[in-house]
């Protein structure tokens, strides 16, 4: 594998991940030691109830590139995702889902795009979610489309690598999805040079998905146009 002349700071939000994050925290360490010159992986514990805490700090413990920041009560995709780049040292952050949907060996096609790009963020080739997540999906992008005007063929996917600099000195508001349309309108507005690549996206193999439950769609309408309001006010 080559190694990329950057360093990393990597994260992924978990809520009640206990099964999934052990396997994703050692493959991110083993990708990163490989690929880059120094890196950080921290694991964001939004409030999980499983045991997903103590596992968390099990791999901190034993992995020395490894941190943990844990919330007292969940906080959601949002909080997690302010949390997780507040936390951020190096001169990238990678984020993606703790729940292993995503192969992060697919990090290095986004490395190697790090010396013409100022964010490289995936799309789903094949979505390995439920209909109803995916007519979601579908709504929600092209509300997006229709409010912000962005040309991104997924928005919302979690396996995102982003040049720090243009995310310090922004204080990010949302608490939930939004928090995707706020980073890419800090990033248009920054004139950022983006890049989109494919990724592949897998079934869950263990765990429950809470994304997609009514009321969080909801909740993510609403905040949506709050956001619109606030940026268009």
């Amino acid at each position: 594998m080559a190694r990329f002349p950057v360093t990393v700071s990597a994260f992924f939000p978990a809520h009640n991940e206990v099964d999934n994050i052990g396997p994703l925290t050692e493959k991110t360490v083993q990708v990163l030691s490989e690929a880059v010159e120094d890196y950080e992986v921290l694991i964001i514990d939004d409030g999980s109830t499983d045991g997903t805490r103590e596992r968390a700090d099990e791999l901190a413990r034993a992995l020395p590139k490894v941190r943990v920041i844990h919330h007292e009560v969940n906080r959601g995709y949002g909080g997690a995702l302010k949390s997780g780049i507040a936390a951020c040292s190096k001169d990238w952050i990678f984020f993606t889902d703790g729940d292993g949907q995503f192969d992060v060996g697919e990090l290095p096609l986004f490395l190697a795009c790090t010396d013409q790009y100022d964010a490289i963020v995936g799309y789903r080739m094949d979505r390995s979610d439920p209909v109803h997540r995916k007519l979601f999906a579908f709504g929600w992008g092209t509300l997006i489309r229709i409010l912000f005007g962005f040309r991104v063929k997924d928005l919302d996917c979690a396996f995102k690598l982003i040049k720090r600099k243009y995310l310090e000195g922004e204080t990010l508001q949302a608490e939930g999805a939004v928090i995707s349309v706020e980073l890419f309108s800090i990033l248009k507005r920054k004139n950022a040079r983006i890049r989109q690549i494919g990724v592949h996206h897998y079934p869950r193999k263990a765990g429950i998905q809470s994304g997609g439950s009514p009321k969080v769609i909801l909740r993510a309408f609403k905040e949506l146009i709050l956001f619109y309001r606030q940026l268009k006010g």
